[in-house]
């Protein structure tokens, strides 16, 4: 139920918005750019190769501007493309001119990691829209990368990954590339003829980064998608079956043992089939299903350093059954992060676009049932035994160009759990230069009545006599699941934001209950409001070393519902880009910031927290000054908030990063995070964490990786007053992985992963898990 407080706050905007003109009845215009895509008989051998008839038919264009660094200049090279349609796939030629082609920057690589190498390729909103748009780009190599651009949230995902065809040569005068994208993997409208947005791309690395395009980009429009050109014709075209059948087998052998000495092991055998099926009903609508899915995840995350720091580590989703139309459920607000979904038995998803309707469903089982426990200064995540029972459903409608409002519903639900969440949102862009955006969502939840013991510090989850910073057997997360039958809140967002060719600004507004929820999302902050605003001013040097320079700023302050002040902060900023392919940024935070609760058995704030006032300074680089080096490096040094002792401390962090291609299919990719914690008593912790991955990629299709993830922290425990951590703690991660992939879901893995702790009881590193797998899947082209 909508609050009467928050409906007269929402009225006005929402009047405000219907009672707006709706115009523009497409985004891409024929002013940007044009071309008559036709559609010929016959088939193409993706080989590098222009030779076949079709493509004197084609229809042609050529890269003549510059759109970055340059402001829609002249292109400093030429680049020819060629583009026609058969009736089930749109095929694409590139011959990309250079002078000097022994500079050419390309790499044997895994699938979307060849930025920063030279590219071309195209961008498509076929709905022509500017809502979601596809890009597909080639390196000289033949290497592909995909993505979605989400107009909406301001996003950009390279995780879902489409089944098409690509191949590149190496020439005297530059490379050539074709391309063949199946329209099975585009959603459109089924018209006889179509009317996309379209933009042909080349990037051209060298001391700067040049972007090259088919027609000239507006800086000081802040909408990308409505700067497309239009591309009309493709007539005829169909998706044929459009059906994809996945069948898939993992089987691997897993042991683990206690971290004791002399523990025995227990090793479990397993053979996993599964099957995955994808059948595009009509163009613009897609039903994906699985049966006993194979959601293993072959390669690591990368490593965390989990340290002085009361908040849940986020893992972004790379599964890609959820992958596939993910953007069709996204809002402003994070309310669908499936990597809560963690082993479930079956999976069902439509996802459709009709005109300007947009709908999406998602459902699922999990075999357990895990979710964040959000407060507002800490969360964690808990874990129900029990089977949970998962949907999403998304609703969007478009009023043309500048006018979206949507709606989402996610529930989970197990045996003495339930957690239903309501949204609807608002995005409205009147002008180039203005967005407003507006989100309500509300929930419902009932959790087992004997969840909070899972969080408890004592047997019987009473608070202890006498304690003090939260070593009282209650904390935070306990008193967030202490409930009795359901309870439910509320959470609203308001932005404007304003964008031209130099200046910006926004102002937010963000307000979560005290019992909000959203555990098929990833919310883990609750019980606090937040006002920021900020903005900044952006120069285009045309000569020296920088080609953009921007100077920023922000202010925030935060309350929790009761009204105590939780955190205030301002935040100034400096942002050059230049030669060598670098970017830099640096700034200062100066903030005021409560610490831990001095009675955990209590969430109130005023008289229960301590205000610490810290200034921080911070810096971030990185730069590519040849073909094979790129090297970063991120640094912060300044006051920081002890939250274990509750006191004031000096933090360093130092992050070095190196990318070293050392040939064109060997590869290096070393990082390191060096942080430490000085109190009034000296160094409180030191913690490094080392992420070492070798690759050497045979050719386009298979390669093998080695990885090492190291974790060493000390601390002085004389130092800590409230608690008695390890004095050492190491953890060693390793995995050698042969991978074959004919295609994102045609592939075939095989491995081995270990791991290895160390702390004060066992104080060498020991190995207490190691695993053999192996994975296969084909997918069926029907």
């Amino acid at each position: 139920m909508i609050k009467p407080a928050v409906k007269r706050r929402l009225l006005p905007l929402v009047l405000f918005f219907s009672a707006s003109s709706v115009f523009y009845a497409q985004a891409g215009e024929t002013t940007q750019f044009n071309i008559q895509i036709p559609t010929i008989e016959g088939q193409v051998e993706i080989d590098g190769e222009f030779n076949e008839t079709q493509w004197q038919q084609a229809a042609a264009a050529t890269l003549a501007f510059e759109t970055s660094p340059g402001e829609n200049i002249a292109a400093p090279v030429k680049t020819d493309v060629k583009i026609f349609a058969t009736q089930s796939s749109l095929y694409l030629s590139y011959h990309a001119k250079d002078p000097n082609p022994e500079q050419i920057r390309a790499n044997l690589s895994d699938r979307d990691s060849v930025w920063g190498d030279d590219l071309v390729g195209i961008k498509l909103d076929t709905f022509n829209d500017a809502r979601l748009a596809y890009q597909f780009f080639v390196n000289a190599y033949g290497v592909q990368m995909d993505s979605i651009e989400n107009e909406l949230t301001g996003s950009e995902s390279d995780a879902w990954d489409g089944i098409w065809y690509s191949a590149a040569k190496r020439t005297d005068t530059g490379y050539q590339v074709e391309i063949e994208l199946p329209l099975r993997l585009l959603n459109f409208d089924n018209k006889d003829k179509q009317t996309w947005g379209i933009e042909f791309i080349r990037f051209y690395p060298r001391n700067e980064e040049h972007r090259l395009s088919s027609h000239q980009i507006d800086r000081n429009n802040n909408c990308t998608l409505c700067q497309l050109g239009v591309a009309t014709g493709l007539a005829n075209i169909e998706q044929g079956n459009d059906l994809q059948i996945t069948p898939s087998l993992v089987l691997n052998r897993t042991g683990n043992r206690p971290h004791e000495e002399n523990s025995e092991w227990d090793n479990d055998n397993n053979i996993e089939p599964s099957l995955d099926l994808r059948w595009g009903i009509t163009p613009s609508t897609l039903l994906s299903a699985t049966l006993n899915p194979d959601f293993s995840q072959v390669e690591a995350d990368a490593g965390q350093l989990d340290i002085n720091s009361t908040f849940a580590l986020f893992y972004p989703e790379k599964r890609a059954f959820f992958l596939d139309n993910k953007d069709y459920f996204d809002t402003q607000l994070n309310l669908l992060h499936t990597r809560n979904i963690g082993a479930p038995d079956y999976g069902l998803k439509l996802t459709s676009k009709l005109g300007d309707h947009t709908f999406a469903t998602l459902i699922t089982d999990d075999t357990n049932t895990n979710f964040l426990v959000p407060g507002n200064l800490s969360s964690d995540v808990a874990s129900i035994d029990q089977k949970s029972h998962n949907f999403a459903g998304r609703y969007r409608f478009d009023f043309g160009k500048p006018l979206s409002i949507g709606a989402l519903v996610t529930a989970k639900k197990s045996d003495d759990y339930h957690n239903y969440v309501s949204s609807v949102d608002v995005k409205y862009q009147p002008s180039d230069h203005d967005t407003f955006i507006a989100q309500y969502v509300v929930s419902d939840t009932k959790y087992p009545t004997d969840l909070f013991k899972e969080f408890c510090n004592t047997d019987d989850c009473l608070p202890k006599q006498n304690c003090d910073l939260n070593d009282c057997g209650v904390n935070e997360r306990v008193l967030r699941t202490q409930k009795n039958g359901s309870f439910s809140d509320d959470m609203y967002l308001l932005k404007y934001q304003y964008d031209s060719r130099n200046w910006d600004a926004f102002a937010q507004y963000i307000s979560i209950g005290e019992d909000f929820r959203a555990d098929l999302g990833f919310v883990d902050q609750v019980d606090f409001n937040k006002f920021v605003t900020g903005g900044g001013y952006t120069w285009y040097p045309t000569s020296g070393f920088f080609n953009e320079v921007r100077l920023s700023g922000d202010w925030d302050i935060s309350h929790n519902q009761a009204g105590d002040k939780l955190e205030q902060e301002a935040e100034a900023r400096v942002q050059v880009n230049g030669q060598w392919q670098s970017y830099a940024t640096f700034g200062v935070v100066h903030r005021d910031r409560v610490g831990r609760r001095h009675n955990g058995a209590s969430l109130v704030i005023a008289g229960n927290t301590q205000m610490f006032t810290e200034t921080m300074g911070w810096f971030y680089g990185n730069i590519k000054p040849t073909r094979t080096l790129f090297m970063e490096v991120d640094v912060n040094y300044g006051d920081d908030i002890d939250f274990a002792n509750d006191q004031l401390g000096t933090r360093v962090k130092f992050n070095p990063g190196v990318n070293w291609k050392i040939t064109d299919s060997i590869e290096m990719d070393l990082s390191h995070v060096y942080r430490t914690l000085d109190v009034d008593e000296g160094r409180l912790f030191t913690a490094n964490l080392s992420d070492l991955r070798l690759s050497w990629y045979i050719d386009i299709h298979n390669f093998i990786r080695i990885s090492s993830v190291y974790t060493d922290i000390e601390r002085d425990t004389s130092l800590y007053k409230y608690s008695t951590p390890n004095a050492q703690y190491q953890q060693l991660g390793n995995e050698v992985l042969y991978g074959y992939k004919l295609n994102p879901q045609s592939v075939f893995y095989l491995g081995y992963s270990d791991g290895l702790k160390a702390d004060d009881e066992v104080d060498s590193l020991m190995k207490t898990e190691e695993t053999y797998f192996m994975k296969i899947s084909y997918a069926w082209l029907l």
